[in-house]
């Protein structure tokens, strides 16, 4: 049974090192992105269940320590062999002497038995909590046994790897190419606006409150304002065309890159968050657009 995480991505230790635990394959880090976190709670809040899988935020490798973590990981800052797949994985662990559990488990997978319903009895990672779900990863998150393993892997099959944590057994349910997130800046996209096959293309959306747009705005982005993703977050993949070039904005840059990056995880190929948002804009591009 494929289980949803009950849990935004940044309240679940799967993925981060925030809950002052760590997940035994990945490592996250960057401690600029503490701010950005807290700010991402409500934006979860409103986030329906099925839309909840312990996925990944954060896309870059970054270094953070958390001096009162008993655990730790880490992994290659660099993917090495080009392989540009995402694989949707998930896994349970147990402890490395544990031996004789480990190969009942695999006897009970044998036999037909989950790995998930498993991974919530008898897995010693929190990922347990989400039915050993660890989301959309890719080459330069894990530990490079739990990579090898998992990229190696054919679809839907059980496979066992040590890691300096334990032993996995991990499954590699789907995959997809690797979507893209970048910065673009207010000039460029300034320069892109004045081409009219770029606004009958791109897809422009703006995720301010209705009382900031009306203080400042630009044409053609369309208003998607945060506090309502719960209105329009579910339907998002089916009123924007994921293959298209996405860009989102908002005042400065912090909460269209949250966005951004709930799109790139819904498979959205190539989106651009608005670097600076529509205040940069005002500053390098346009003084006639108001600050606020």
């Amino acid at each position: 049974m494929l289980r949803c995480s009950r849990l935004p991505p940044f309240a679940s230790p799967v993925f981060n090192a925030f809950g002052r635990r760590w997940i035994p394959a990945l490592w996250l880090s960057n401690q600029s992105n503490l701010r950005s976190a807290c700010f991402y709670a409500p934006f979860c809040s409103h986030v329906p269940k099925s839309f909840k899988h312990g996925q990944r935020l954060w896309t870059r490798s970054m270094s953070v320590h958390h001096p009162s973590s008993k655990v730790t990981a880490s992994f290659s800052s660099t993917g090495g062999s080009g392989d540009s797949r995402e694989l949707l994985v998930q896994h349970l662990l147990v402890k490395e002497d544990d031996v004789k559990l480990l190969l009942d488990l695999q006897q009970r997978i044998s036999g037909g038995e989950d790995l998930s319903d498993l991974a919530v009895e008898y897995s010693i990672c929190p990922s347990k909590e989400e039915g050993g779900m660890l989301g959309w990863v890719r080459k330069g998150q894990m530990v490079p046994e739990f990579e090898e393993a998992a990229f190696s892997a054919p679809l839907n099959k059980v496979v066992k790897c040590k890691t300096q944590f334990g032993w996995h057994l991990l499954q590699v349910i789907s995959e997809r190419e690797e979507s893209v997130l970048l910065d673009i800046q207010p000039e460029e996209l300034h320069s892109k606006m004045q081409d009219q096959n770029f606004l009958n293309e791109a897809q422009l959306i703006d995720v301010r409150e209705p009382e900031e747009v009306d203080q400042a705005s630009l044409p053609d982005f369309q208003v998607l304002p945060l506090r309502q993703f719960g209105s329009w977050g579910p339907e998002v993949t089916t009123k924007f065309d994921p293959q298209k070039e996405t860009y989102v904005m908002c005042h400065h840059g912090v909460r269209s890159l949250q966005v951004a990056k709930y799109l790139q995880m819904q498979g959205f190929k190539k989106v651009y968050n608005v670097s600076g948002g529509i205040h940069a804009y005002s500053l390098k591009v346009d003084p006639s657009v108001p600050t606020y």
